[in-house]
């Protein structure tokens, strides 16, 4: 039996987790590893204060994720297949890992946000 997500290690290993796919994922890790070309040393510690900010209310995490994707998608197609394979691979992780409400609650949140975003940079806000 998995146990459910419960502090900040247990966040770091689902980032880690997700972001090592992402990178080798041919649809959005060209994205991540090309095109904007993420300093990973920065972008996963951001990550880690993000969802343990959502999931443990941590309140770790200071920035506008929403203003950062909508600047890449003006730099390179972010449409409902990016979007539904990062929430793919955020879900694929997550059940490889933990079960719970905490899992259950980061599924709905990841399914909101990548809905949300990709809403947003449609309609260019």
């Amino acid at each position: 039996m998995k146990k459910d997500i419960q502090n900040r290690e247990d966040v770091t290993l689902l980032v880690d987790t997700f972001y090592e796919k992402v990178k080798a994922n041919t649809i959005i890790g060209p994205i991540f590893n090309d095109i904007i070309n993420v300093d990973w040393q920065t972008h996963l510690p951001k990550m880690y204060s993000f969802w343990s900010s959502i999931l443990l209310d941590e309140h770790s995490y200071s920035g506008n994720p929403m203003s950062v994707h909508i600047h890449i998608g003006s730099r390179t197609p972010m449409t409902e297949k990016e979007f539904s394979e990062w929430l793919r691979l955020f879900n694929q992780t997550i059940e490889e890992l933990f079960e719970g409400s905490k899992t259950d609650e980061a599924k709905n949140r990841a399914a909101n946000i990548a809905r949300l975003m990709q809403y947003k940079i449609e309609r260019g806000f």
